[in-house]
């Protein structure tokens, strides 16, 4: 377990830690509306070099980074609108969580029961308007 309290001009930094630091690299974020995930995953997928920025997946549930080779580097789930873990079975969410590479999960909660043991949590709290918390476990 680790805390990491920063600011946004820290992100570049912080994703580079937590690259070379996390013990896997399916991470699941529970964060409040606004702390700051997508703009977290923004900083990750920069530093793995992704040939896309990272945006909100909000709309289309799942968005797929590849790299400079044009191969998946990364996909980044927003969960925020399924209603039940059968939604995201619906959409072959096994067959992501499979994938040999790496994962950001926002909202992970309704897919809790389906995630394998490896998967790493990341909580962030807001402390003040420019100031979050990491709570990795």
């Amino acid at each position: 377990m680790l805390d990491i309290i920063y600011k946004e001009s820290d992100l570049e930094n912080l994703s580079e830690v937590l690259i070379k630091e996390l013990p896997s690299k399916l991470i699941c974020f529970h964060a409040p509306m606004g702390a700051g995930k997508t703009t977290l995953i923004k900083a990750l997928l920069k530093k793995l070099e992704a040939t896309e920025q990272g945006q909100s997946p909000s709309f289309g549930i799942v968005n797929e980074y590849p790299d400079a080779h044009g191969n998946t580097l990364a996909y980044h789930f927003d969960l925020y609108r399924l209603n039940k873990a059968e939604e995201a079975l619906d959409f072959g969410i096994e067959e992501y969580l499979a994938f040999d590479g790496w994962i950001f999960i926002e909202w992970p909660e309704i897919i809790e029961s389906l995630l394998p043991e490896h998967a790493t949590f990341i909580e962030i709290s807001i402390l003040d308007q420019q100031t979050r918390q990491l709570h990795i476990h």
